[in-house]
């Protein structure tokens, strides 16, 4: 029979789930001495006060650690770089977050002598899984505690959002959640999400309310606004000219994204546990970053090596969508794509206009872009070779023509 933890680091965001969790795991283990893990992700206001939050809900240690610089140049500028989007539409803002907080759970339970780790991911999410896959990968000899799967969790009545809130009141337990406002989010520098009411049945369109990050359309400047962003290998570097701090630099783009309505989605995506959800993502700065960072590859990369990394990011995503930012295949992945990027620098401009981020126009030191070979003019271009060309390239077509009556 395994033996109980002695002391356990909590990922703790002052939220709803968690905030239940710290008494719970009080009187589930007799004596079990709780550590309080806040991440510093860009979150706002959310960290205000969590210390006296942590401890008054039966925290006995708090560690708040601001990973905001290590978040944009260690996980969001990478991901940018690989130019991963996971089903077409979602930018990984919570999918990214998740491996650095472990991470950083798993080096504070080291720090405070702890022999466990625990989260507030529910048994339906994928959140569980990034967590503790990353726990593995780091040290595999840390007990993973996970309440939401834990069966006398279950037995005490704590089985929904709605159950959670009650256990609150009744425990005396500071949440901002009530019945009325039931939704769930998530946010940090690189995005914010919403999950549950309204939201989750397809059929309902996502209320305005929602939106923290940016404003709809309809409130968004009647003006384009145009933004231009310097890259450097592929990493952004500053913003019309001046050079900014990695996590500074997303922050800006988010509050002048937010404000012409970027970056908003509306997804019902495939989790990797087996259901769809539905959910709806606010990526401003990040979606600013993606346009841009596009036109600069598609300026400067030769031809195979961008399709080829093109489907790469199709699998990339799907790694860190599943929680496997720490597996060998993506960091092998990501030696490819920082080899790519090296010929991605130059600046790009960006129209922001109504929910729509263009990039509209895009200069190169490294550019194959050649204005000449481009143009409808026949000099320096041998357009009798196109005919032998073709004829080679559409060799295999035209024998099974010969050889197979066509479908026509």
């Amino acid at each position: 029979m395994a033996k109980d933890p002695k002391k356990i680091v909590l990922a703790y965001s002052g939220g709803l789930d968690t905030s239940v969790i710290l008494p719970w795991l009080k009187r589930r283990y007799r004596g079990v001495k709780l550590v309080a893990f806040a991440a510093e992700l860009g979150q706002g206001d959310e960290l205000n006060n969590i210390e006296k939050k942590a401890k008054a809900s039966g925290a006995d240690e708090v560690i708040v650690k601001d990973l905001r610089k290590e978040f944009a140049e260690q996980y969001c500028y990478p991901l940018l770089r690989a130019h991963a989007i996971y089903e077409t539409d979602y930018l990984l803002g919570t999918s990214i977050a998740r491996p650095l907080i472990a991470k950083h759970q798993v080096l504070a339970a080291k720090a405070t002598g702890a022999d466990a780790v625990s989260h507030g991911a529910t048994g339906k999410g994928n959140d569980q899984v990034r967590f503790e896959l990353t726990y593995m990968a780091l040290n595999p000899k840390l007990k993973i505690i996970a309440p939401w799967k834990d069966k006398q969790f279950l037995d005490d009545g704590l089985n929904d959002r709605e159950t959670a809130i009650e256990y609150a009141k009744a425990n005396k337990i500071p949440i901002d959640q009530t019945k009325k406002k039931i939704y769930s989010r998530d946010r940090n520098l690189w995005h914010i999400s919403h999950e549950g009411a309204e939201i989750e049945d397809p059929a309902n369109e996502p209320l305005d309310d929602c939106l923290v990050m940016s404003v709809p359309p309809e409130k968004a400047p009647n003006k384009p606004a145009y933004v231009e962003i310097d890259f450097d290998k592929g990493t952004p570097r500053s913003i019309n000219g001046k050079r900014y701090a990695p996590h500074m630099l997303i922050e800006m783009l988010n509050t002048l994204g937010g404000k012409h309505a970027i970056g908003q989605t509306v997804l019902v995506e495939n989790r990797l546990v087996g259901m769809k959800s539905r959910g709806v993502y606010e990526t401003p700065g990040g979606t600013i970053l993606y346009e841009a960072h596009k036109a600069l590859e598609q300026l400067c990369i030769e031809r195979d090596t961008y399709h080829h990394k093109q489907q790469m990011a199709h699998r990339y995503a799907e790694l860190v969508y599943n929680g496997q930012w720490f597996h060998p295949l993506r960091e092998a992945m990501q030696a490819f794509v920082d080899e790519a990027n090296k010929v991605v620098t130059g600046k790009v401009k960006v129209k922001l206009y109504k929910g729509r981020a263009l990039a509209v126009s895009a200069t190169s030191p490294k550019s194959l872009y050649d204005a000449k070979l481009a143009s409808f003019a026949m000099a320096d271009y041998d357009v009798t070779a196109a005919r032998g060309f073709i004829d080679l390239f559409g060799l295999p077509m035209k024998v099974r023509g010969l050889k197979h009556k066509p479908k026509v």
